[in-house]
């Protein structure tokens, strides 16, 4: 799952694309038609994915600079607003991607769960 996620590929079938520009997403898999944003504000979770990831970089690179050459605290803030700007931009794809990976995941392990509930009756 998560190399389709990397991928930037389709959860279910991983031949479809998931983008078809940098910011534009396609509504569901050219191969198997999953469609990949189930309901309006679906990838909110995406954002706090995103968030996260920004977060980490910018207190990892700055940190681990001046750990390593000891930079000055305002060549460090300047990395760290650098990578503030740049970072969610550049993972915003992945980001939507992995987070539509879980939910199939997640979504698919409910739906065999269910099933063999309703076998067991």
């Amino acid at each position: 799952m998560l190399r389709r996620a990397v991928g930037l590929r389709c959860p279910r079938c991983g031949e479809g694309a998931v983008f078809s520009g940098w910011f534009a997403m396609l509504e569901a898999c050219s191969r198997c038609d999953l469609r990949y944003e189930r309901e309006q504000g679906y990838f909110v979770g995406a954002i706090y994915v995103n968030y996260l990831v920004t977060a980490v970089m910018c207190l990892a690179v700055p940190v681990g600079l001046d750990m390593a050459i000891g930079l000055p605290l305002w060549l460090q803030l300047t990395v760290a607003f650098v990578i503030a700007l740049l970072v969610p931009v550049g993972f915003f794809r992945y980001a939507r991607s992995l987070w539509l990976g879980v939910d199939h995941l997640v979504t698919r392990a409910d739906d065999a769960s269910e099933r063999r509930r309703r076998r067991a009756r």
